[in-house]
């Protein structure tokens, strides 16, 4: 991969933690994506399922700052991003989908329906996509993609694996 290609995709990386678009990733944009989740879902806070989601957003959040937070501001800069997270999660992936681990969780335990215990349907991982930020097209795609035995559900295991690839392969994204 040319080092545009490179720097378009970290770009997007790091976008997509950015909730806020303030150029930074701090706690904040971890709580914006609790919030947005549980909103689309129609689920409060105060229930198990919210405050499992946000106690995973923390989580995510303390992970994340461990890894890049090189100056200790308790804000990741888009540098740090590039420099610290990326390298380290690219060097261990299964590190970067262990910190993601309780806040993709709970974000799937909110997005299945009542009674589901095996992941979530397609059009719920859209959704949860769209909320997060990925625009439609992105999301249908993604998801698609992570239905791969074609069932119609996605399971934990296969979001973990995808979400850390995503985040830590340097090839081109697929279109």
């Amino acid at each position: 991969m040319d080092s545009a290609e490179y720097e378009r995709k970290t770009a997007a990386r790091f976008a997509s933690f950015d909730q806020d678009g303030n150029g930074y990733i701090d706690r904040e944009d971890f709580s914006a994506a609790a919030a947005a989740i549980l909103a689309e879902f129609g689920t409060t806070a105060r229930c198990d399922k919210g405050q499992a989601l946000y106690s995973g957003a923390e989580a995510f959040w303390q992970g994340m700052a461990g890894i890049a937070d090189v100056d200790g501001d308790q804000r990741v800069s888009r540098d740090e991003f590039v420099t610290g997270a990326v390298k380290r999660l690219r060097d261990n992936p299964k590190r970067f989908a262990e910190i993601a681990r309780p806040f993709l969780h709970a974000a799937i335990e909110i997005a299945a329906a009542e009674g589901e215990d095996s992941g979530v349907t397609v059009g719920a991982a859209i959704r949860l996509l769209r909320v997060l930020g990925a625009d439609e097209r992105r999301a249908e795609q993604v998801a698609a993609a992570l239905d791969a035995d074609g069932d119609g559900r996605i399971t934990e295991e296969e979001t973990l694996t995808a979400f850390a690839t995503y985040y830590t392969v340097d090839g081109p994204d697929p279109q």
